[in-house]
């Protein structure tokens, strides 16, 4: 009688919590589904289906595809590294860091910021490895023009202000959590999105400053049609800059980023330098079009929209990881379950990010064409920034769906052929 009592115990209280759990991981994945849905854009056309090889050579693809794979390999072994470190966190091993994190609770503001601060550099050292190894891969290539020192600083940069960031984080969620030990998703999904706004404001002006120095698009040719560009999309450009990127890479690049006072057009010096006019043109028509779409604004609603269920999908997981281990909610030894749960929360949101992500960057494109009227262009600028950036026009297609923010250069190559031929929305 005692043995049946204490399985119906179980089944009436572990089983629900786990179930309420896979509950809110479906509902949360569900809503992110409506979300991208929601705010993808409504015209598109269908891409012309074509081969690599009308492009690229069979060296080219060689070429790209030994270096990309390489290159995917790293970055999954560097995500499995810093998984297994937070696993072994969460199971409170080793014993050392279990007893600093239980040491670190007898003051909890600063406590709970230390704490977050060497679980970041924890996570970042576990995947430095592969970090390195992706940076000399892509030095022994000609992708990268800067040498291991060089490269160390900017990573020692990077991670101290990562670091910074979730030392702050985590000491307000472990406030959060011991006000609210329930409710703290709530306010949780707020700050959330507060953040994403004031790091997408200040970024621009405060953090990308740090790694390269940005200058006003000069006058000329380049100047001029960025403003005739904008003139005709009836975009509001807000500032155009040249950035030195060929201080670290090769690559050729654009994007645009900021709000209000602080956005801007920002254009890579090898963009500059190596495209031709037409290309050029493409490049600015396609990052224009994410101004006229607001689409920085679109990827702050999907996060607002998003973050509520699987922020309580990480409080119900983080807080059964809790009970498993001992790791009491609100304390810095809770820190490990509520990053794990973040973090499979954070990678499944994403991968429904990436697919509205990839319907955006297709309707710039489609923009872009629109403005031009140079599909020739894109078309060029398509095998152009393929081969300068050893990127592999066709990817596998599990790696796009899980990864991808841009639809493939097959894919982009084919929408101008279509555009070409006709097609519109």
């Amino acid at each position: 009688m005692a043995r049946a009592g204490v399985i119906r115990q179980r089944i009436g209280g572990t089983s629900p919590l786990w179930l309420r759990i896979g509950a809110t991981a479906v509902a949360a994945i569900v809503v992110a589904e409506g979300a991208a849905w929601l705010l993808r854009p409504r015209e598109a056309i269908e891409p012309v289906e074509v081969s690599e090889t009308a492009y690229f050579s069979q060296e080219q693809l060689d070429r790209a595809h030994e270096y990309r794979s390489g290159q995917r390999l790293l970055m999954i072994g560097g995500l499995a590294a810093e998984g297994v470190l937070l696993v072994l966190l969460v199971a409170g091993k080793p014993a050392f860091a279990r007893r600093a994190l239980e040491r670190a609770g007898a003051r909890p503001v600063l406590g709970g910021a230390a704490a977050g601060a060497g679980i970041a550099l924890a996570v970042a050292v576990t995947s430095l490895p592969f970090d390195v190894a992706a940076h000399e891969r892509a030095k022994d290539v000609g992708l990268a023009t800067q040498d291991l020192g060089a490269w160390a600083v900017d990573w020692a940069k990077a991670n101290a202000i990562n670091v910074a960031i979730l030392a702050a984080v985590a000491t307000g969620a472990l406030a959060l959590i011991r006000r609210s030990p329930r409710r703290w998703w709530i306010p949780g999904s707020a700050a959330v999105v507060v953040i994403g706004v004031v790091l997408t404001w200040l970024g621009p002006v405060v953090l990308a400053p740090l790694f390269n120095d940005f200058e006003p698009l000069e006058p000329g040719q380049a100047r001029s049609d960025v403003l005739e560009l904008g003139e005709r999309a009836g975009v509001d450009i807000g500032e155009v800059y040249r950035v030195d990127a060929s201080r670290r890479s090769t690559s050729i690049n654009a994007y645009v980023n900021g709000l209000g006072p602080t956005k801007r057009v920002v254009l890579y010096d090898t963009l500059l330098e190596e495209l031709d006019r037409g290309e050029r043109r493409a490049v600015v028509a396609h990052e224009l079009a994410h101004v006229k779409n607001h689409d920085i604004q679109r990827g702050i609603a999907f996060v607002a929209i998003a973050a509520p269920l699987a922020l309580l999908f990480t409080a119900r997981f983080s807080r059964a990881l809790g009970e498993r281990t001992g790791a009491r909610p609100g304390r810095p030894e809770f820190l490990p379950a509520l990053a794990i749960s973040l973090l499979a929360a954070s990678f499944a949101i994403g991968v429904v990010g990436n697919q509205l992500s990839r319907d955006v960057e297709a309707k710039a494109d489609l923009d872009a064409l629109e403005l031009t009227g140079d599909p020739d262009g894109m078309i060029e600028l398509q095998q152009r920034l393929a081969d300068t950036n050893l990127s592999d026009p066709d990817p596998p297609e599990w790696y796009s769906a899980l990864f991808r923010t841009h639809p493939t250069t097959m894919q982009r190559i084919g929408m101008a052929l279509a555009w070409e031929r006709g097609a519109r929305p």
